[in-house]
C-alpha cells in the first residue's frame, strides 16, 4: 500500500499529546519523582500515538522499528559512557578523591564567588578537552559537592557548571558539536569559531554578571548557616585527605585533552580510582567490609560493589553523609531507561514523516533574513525536545536551512553560528534529551531545578535571535567570506 503524506495537524498530535502528558506528570502527580519512571513511560505512550498515526497513513510497522533501531543504535556510545561515568563516581568517592576535591574547593573558593568561580573553572576545563559531558563528570562533580556542603542552591551550582561547560563544548576546537556545525554549513573551523565568540561573549558575560549577583546573596546566607571548619574536619575525619590524590582526575582530563577515547579514559579513571582506595583509604574498606585487617578479597568486594552497586560513607556531618553516597553503575540505570524511550519516541516520529512535516511548515512561514534564522533556532530547539538528540538538532536543520541561507546571500557562517547557539547549548534544558537526561544523573541534580539557572544555555538562542533582528554582525556572501 502507498505511504500518504502525513498532515500537518497530524504531525503535531503527538507531540502535543507528550508534551501535556509529561506536564501533567511532572508539575500535578510525580514531581521531582516523575524521573523515575512515569515520564519515559509517557515518552513510549507519546511514540504509540505516533506509530498510530503511522497506521493510518499507510507506514510499515516494520520501517518505524527499523527507524528506532537506528536511534538507539546511536546512543550506545553515551549509554556506556554513562555506566562508566557511575563506575567512576563511586571509585572516586571510596578513594577519597570527589572528598579531596571538596575539601580543598571548600578551603580556597569563598561562599560569595563559588558560583562565579564554577562557571569559569567550567568553562576552562571544556575549553582544554572539548567535552562538557566529561567537565560535568569530573570537576562538575566536585563543584556540585562543594556547593551542597556549602548550603548554596543546589540548582545554581549546576546552572553555573553547566553553563562554564557548554560555553566550551560550543568553542573549543577539540568539541565534536563545534566541528560538526562548521561541516554542516561546509565552513573552515575556525571561521566558525571567530564568529560564534560575537554571540557567546555577550552571552557569557551576562551569565557571569548573573552568577556574581547570585553568589553575593548566596555567599551572605551560607557564611552564617554553615560552619565550614567542622565540616572540614569531618572530611579529614573520615578520608585520607592527599594532593596525590588529585593526578586520577588530572591524568583523566589530560587524556580527554589529548583526545583519548572517552571510554578508554573514563574506564582508566575507574580502576585508578579502585587501586588509589586500596593504598590511600583501607580504614574506609575495613569499615564498610566491617573487618578489622584488610585483605584482597575484601579489597575487591568493596571497589566492585562502589563500581556496580554504589555506596555510601557516613561521616560526623549528616550533610557530608547524605553528599558522600553514589549509586554506581546501577544508579544510570533510570537515565538509560529515559535516554531509551526517548529514542523510540523521536524513532517513529521520523518514520512516519512527522518531523520533516514541522519543519517544512516552518520554512513556509520565514519571511525575510530574520525568519530563516528563526526557523532554523527553532527547529534546532524543537529537534532537540522531539528526537532527543544533540547531533540531529545540528545535523537535520543543517541539511534543511543551508539552501534557504544561500538563496538570501547569507554567509554560512551564519547558519554554523545558529546552530551551535540553538542545537548544542538547549539539549541539556529537555529531561528526556540525552544532554539533560546525563547532566541531571552525574551532577545528582533534577533538570527543573538547574534549568532556570542555566543562563548561558537559555540566553545563546536569544542572543542568535537578537543579533540576527539588530542586523548585527550579520555577514553577507562576499569574496571574504567565500
Amino acid at each position: 500500500m502507498k505511504k500518504r503524506q502525513i498532515s500537518l495537524w497530524e504531525a503535531l498530535i503527538p507531540v502535543i499529546f507528550l508534551t501535556a502528558l509529561l506536564a501533567y506528570n511532572v508539575q500535578a502527580v510525580f514531581h521531582d519523582d516523575a524521573l523515575g519512571g512515569s515520564n519515559q513511560f509517557a515518552l513510549l505512550l507519546g511514540g504509540a500515538v505516533a506509530a498510530l498515526i503511522g497506521i493510518k497513513n499507510k507506514v510499515a510497522f516494520k520501517d518505524m522499528m527499523a527507524a528506532v533501531d537506528k536511534n538507539i543504535h546511536s546512543t550506545s556510545g553515551a549509554i556506556l559512557i554513562l555506566l562508566f561515568v557511575g563506575g567512576l563516581a563511586g571509585t572516586w568517592l571510596l578513594s577519597g578523591i570527589v572528598p579531596t576535591m571538596i575539601y580543598y574547593g571548600m578551603k580556597i573558593l569563598h561562599p560569595n564567588i563559588f558560583l562565579f568561580a564554577s562557571v569559569v573553572i567550567a568553562a576552562v576545563i571544556s575549553v582544554a578537552t572539548g567535552s562538557s559531558w566529561s567537565t560535568s563528570a569530573t570537576v562538575g562533580i566536585a563543584l556540585v559537592g562543594i556547593g551542597k556542603a556549602l548550603e548554596i542552591n543546589e540548582g545554581m551550582v549546576a546552572g553555573a557548571v553547566i553553563s562554564g561547560a557548554y560555553f566550551g563544548d560550543k568553542i573549543s576546537p577539540l568539541s565534536d558539536t563545534t566541528n560538526l556545525a562548521a561541516a554542516m554549513a561546509e565552513i573552515d573551523l575556525f571561521t566558525h569559531i571567530r564568529y560564534m565568540l560575537y554571540t557567546t561573549i555577550p552571552s557569557l558575560s551576562i551569565t557571569l554578571i548573573l552568577f556574581a549577583i547570585l553568589g553575593f546573596f548566596q555567599g551572605h546566607h551560607s557564611s552564617t548557616a554553615v560552619n565550614i571548619d567542622a565540616m572540614l574536619q569531618s572530611i579529614r575525619q573520615s578520608f585520607h585527605i592527599t594532593p596525590w590524590l588529585l593526578l586520577v582526575p588530572a591524568l583523566v582530563i589530560y587524556l580527554i585533552i589529548k583526545k583519548t577515547e572517552p571510554l578508554i579514559a573514563l574506564m582508566l579513571g575507574t580502576i585508578l580510582g579502585g587501586i588509589f582506595a586500596v593504598v590511600f583509604q583501607s580504614e574506609v574498606l575495613m569499615k564498610l567490609g566491617h573487618v578489622t585487617k584488610l585483605d584482597f578479597h575484601t579489597s575487591y568486594k568493596m571497589v566492585i560493589n562502589a563500581i556496580t552497586t554504589g555506596i555510601q560513607i557516613e561521616t560526623s556531618n549528616e550533610k557530608l553523609t547524605d553528599l558522600f553516597s553514589s549509586g554506581g553503575m546501577s544508579g544510570m540505570l533510570g537515565t538509560i531507561w529515559l535516554i531509551l524511550s526517548a529514542m523510540v519516541f523521536g524513532g517513529i516520529m521520523e518514520a512516519i514523516g512527522a518531523l520533516d512535516r514541522i519543519s517544512q511548515a516552518m520554512l513556509q512561514v520565514a519571511k525575510g533574513d530574520f525568519g530563516v534564522f528563526l526557523s532554523t533556532a527553532t527547529t534546532c530547539i524543537f529537534f532537540n525536545g522531539t528526537v532527543s538528540d544533540q547531533y540531529l538538532a545540528i545535523v537535520v536543520p543543517g541539511k534543511m536551512y543551508k539552501k534557504s541561507f544561500d538563496d538570501k546571500g547569507l554567509a554560512p557562517e551564519n547558519l554554523s553560528r545558529t546552530l551551535e547557539d540553538s542545537g548544542t547549548v538547549t539539549s541539556v534544558l529537555f529531561p528526556w534529551n540525552t544532554g539533560g537526561a546525563y547532566n541531571a544523573k552525574v551532577l545528582t541534580v533534577d533538570t527543573l531545578s538547574y534549568v532556570p539557572y542555566a543562563f548561558f544555555n537559555l540566553l545563546s538562542p536569544l542572543m542568535t535571535l537578537i543579533f540576527a533582528y539588530f542586523k548585527i554582525r550579520i555577514r553577507k556572501k562576499g569574496p571574504k567570506s567565500q
